[in-house]
């Protein structure tokens, strides 16, 4: 049986493009580990530009991917905490992005912020460059790139361990069934978390549905959340990002304990 965790939700979900509040002081502790420039090359010759965060004696490689109308930048308080945990961890810009947290240098070099599905070179670039480092890789989305490490995983799962998807949906108009027919494929540990309104859990549902059984599994609906990975920065969910902080530690912490 799945691990389901459902409380009752008290923050609605926060509109994609709401700009950021400024960092809370609890968030500043945390930002200590210095990010490290870096760029990767898609297959298809785009540049990715991406901050490396490296923990002492890393228990994993965590590979962060940003929502809609973002950047590299909507980690820049959640790697260091992950740095903190002991597990490196590269946010990279994806070509489908913008300047909601900070430049997506990316997109800003195409001239242009391109469609999800085209994001999908830029995941792989950091699949491929993680295999590299040797290290047990988690793939972690928020929101369309939430939904993009499914066929990511699915396609390609070698050194893959886990899975964290937050407000993942069938987001693409060209497949309605996409994401799901990827999730019945990957057979790692996957934690998905969304909001409880009635639009984001028919979209995350499903998805974990699809999942094949892992007593491992987590459907994370925190009493406090909001739409991605935001859920996490305390600026913008102050009631509830300890908490689903909490719920976040424990599945990697089981997923990649370390020695």
């Amino acid at each position: 049986m799945r691990w389901i965790l459902a409380l009752p939700l008290l923050l609605s979900a926060a509109a994609c493009d709401a700009k950021p509040a400024g960092n809370s002081a609890t968030e500043n502790a945390t930002a200590t580990a210095a990010a490290q420039p870096m760029t990767l090359k898609a297959a298809d010759g785009v540049t990715i530009h991406g901050s490396l965060y490296k923990a002492a004696q890393p228990k994993a490689l965590i590979l962060l991917f940003h929502q809609a109308g973002s950047s590299k930048d909507e980690y820049a308080t959640i790697a260091p905490r992950l740095v903190q945990a002991g597990y490196s961890a590269l946010a990279i810009d994806q070509r489908a992005g913008d300047g909601l947290f900070g430049k997506n240098e990316t997109a800003a070099a195409l001239g242009h912020e391109a469609d999800y599905l085209e994001a999908r070179p830029d995941l792989q670039a950091a699949l491929d460059w993680a295999r590299q480092q040797k290290l047990p890789i988690i793939l972690w989305g928020s929101s369309y790139s939430s939904s993009l490490i499914f066929p990511l995983a699915a396609s390609d799962p070698e050194g893959i361990v886990a899975l964290l998807s937050f407000s993942p949906g069938e987001y693409f108009d060209s497949d309605k069934q996409m994401i799901r027919r990827a999730a019945a494929k990957v057979n790692v540990p996957v934690f998905v978390a969304s909001t409880n309104s009635k639009e984001e859990t028919g979209e995350a549902d499903p998805v974990m549905a699809a999942l094949p059984k892992n007593p491992v599994d987590v459907r994370f609906v925190p009493e406090h959340g909001i739409h991605g990975s935001s859920t996490l920065i305390a600026s913008r969910n102050p009631e509830g990002a300890e908490a689903n902080w909490n719920a976040v530690l424990a599945f990697l912490n089981r997923v990649a304990p370390g020695k």
